[in-house]
């Protein structure tokens, strides 16, 4: 199946009742809708979008700047956990039910090599999908391909009154 941009699915959203996602269900979750609807407030403040939702993967990318800069002048690796995680989170929100939701219980990074200005992509997949955890590993490169940095997570499937505050 064909990857769509966020853009694309925000316009088939739009234009197209029940559709908006490239996962195989017929309806997005309601999780990948509400991200297609609109940035989240993390995703503006820190400047990432996430351009790919769907079976299991998604694309996080940031074209990181002297804005995002600790005091030795590179990247800062929050911003660089803050991609990957979003990426992450919508490549396992993907995987849910429409009556399921989820947390993250460990989220985990190395760093590579440092970065002051690129384009950066953050490539996450759901490598494990049992029926209350999931694991998961993103890789963020930068516009040459050259690795930056490699994440994972392990994320808890909420179901029935764990689901109220969400």
């Amino acid at each position: 199946m064909a990857r769509k941009s966020a853009n694309d699915l925000r316009a088939e959203k739009r234009n197209t009742v029940g559709k908006g996602t490239t996962s195989s269900s017929e309806a997005p979750h309601p999780l990948i809708r509400k991200v297609l609807a609109a940035k989240p407030p993390i995703a503006e403040l820190i400047g990432f979008e996430v351009v790919e939702i769907g079976d299991g993967r998604a694309v996080g990318s940031l074209q990181a700047g002297p804005q995002h800069a600790n005091p030795m002048g590179t990247l800062h690796g929050g911003v660089l956990c803050d991609v990957a995680d979003a990426a992450m989170g919508m490549a396992f929100a993907s995987t849910l039910a429409p009556d399921e939701s989820f947390t993250t219980m460990a989220l985990s990074i190395s760093f590579f090599r440092p970065v002051w200005q690129a384009r950066l992509r953050a490539e996450a997949r759901v490598i494990n999908r049992g029926k209350s955890v999931g694991y998961l590993e993103c890789e963020v490169t930068d516009q040459d391909g050259k690795r930056v940095a490699k994440a994972n997570s392990t994320c808890f499937v909420l179901h029935g009154e764990h689901l109220r505050e969400r």
